[in-house]
């Protein structure tokens, strides 16, 4: 898939999906009453609640950077039926006006083909449910420790407990990692985690791929509204191939800004519109 095809669902989900290469909490007490692995398990066990109960949607700002190094911009909104986006630049470049003719048409096709948008949505979907297995496997997959402490977030520090057994490419990926876990305990949501690939993994004795060793991730969420966070940063760096990941590429880059609340019912016509005016509202005030 190109830069400029049609963006895959990145909502709280995407945060979930993202995590084939990650992680994620409910009411906590002091850190010195309970076992860092509880706290983890507790904090996995909330984000999946919570991603559970939040019905909401966004529309944001997205930058990304593919493997390639190709960076574009793009206004992204989000509608029950998928999401949907316009580029606002390309490599650094705003848009022709003959490029951004051609974009808006292909938004308007895509609008008009409901089946594009509901398979990018039943991938999600399907994505998400595999990075929930993940999410409840974690706390028997490492071995919790807690770590400093910066204002309200308290960080624990993982690494692979080593009687788990992992059952999928994704345990693999996940049990050969050390890293940290930053966790907001008066809000009780994670705000970033961070890992290093401590071993190569090999997929069937290489025959399916492999990731090198020191392999790096970083993702964080934060609060976009009162009582609502969201993913703001994915960076991912692997070296190797691992042509099972969907939605994962072995290197790539998001950022997200800009966060708008959207009416929950939101059709993809109206959508497109909301679009249109954001991003011409944009050019307009670039000099």
């Amino acid at each position: 898939m190109t830069m400029r095809e049609v963006v895959p669902q990145l909502r709280r989900a995407s945060f979930l999906i993202l995590l084939l290469f990650v992680f994620s909490l409910g009411a906590s007490p002091q850190a010195s009453q309970e076992q860092p692995n509880e706290l983890a398990r507790r904090i996995l066990q909330n984000e999946l609640r919570v991603e559970a109960q939040d019905h909401s949607h966004w529309m944001f700002r997205l930058d990304t950077e593919n493997e390639k190094g190709e960076a574009e911009v793009d206004e992204v909104v989000e509608t029950p039926h998928g999401d949907l986006k316009l580029p606002i630049s390309i490599n650094g470049a705003p848009l022709t006006p003959k490029e951004r003719q051609e974009s808006e048409k292909g938004l308007e096709r895509l609008v008009t083909n409901p089946g594009a948008l509901e398979k990018s949505r039943k991938d999600q979907n399907q994505d998400a449910a595999r990075s929930q297995h993940l999410l409840k496997m974690l706390p028997d997959a490492f071995i919790f420790t807690y770590g400093e402490r910066r204002g309200n977030l308290l960080q624990l520090a993982f690494r692979p407990n080593l009687k788990f057994r992992p059952a999928g490419h994704e345990e693999q990926v996940f049990h050969a990692m050390e890293g940290s876990l930053w966790v907001d305990d008066h809000e009780n949501r994670l705000a970033e985690i961070s890992g290093q690939l401590m071993d190569e993994v090999r997929f069937g004795g290489g025959l399916l791929g492999h990731l090198d060793k020191g392999g790096t991730f970083d993702v964080k969420q934060a609060p976009v509204a009162p009582g609502y966070w969201e993913m703001t940063l994915l960076n991912v760096h692997m070296n190797g191939k691992a042509l099972f990941f969907k939605t994962i590429a072995v290197r790539q880059k998001y950022s997200r800004s800009n966060f708008q609340r959207v009416p929950d019912d939101l059709t993809a016509a109206n959508g497109a519109e909301m679009l249109k005016k954001q991003v011409s509202s944009d050019q307009a005030r670039r000099p």
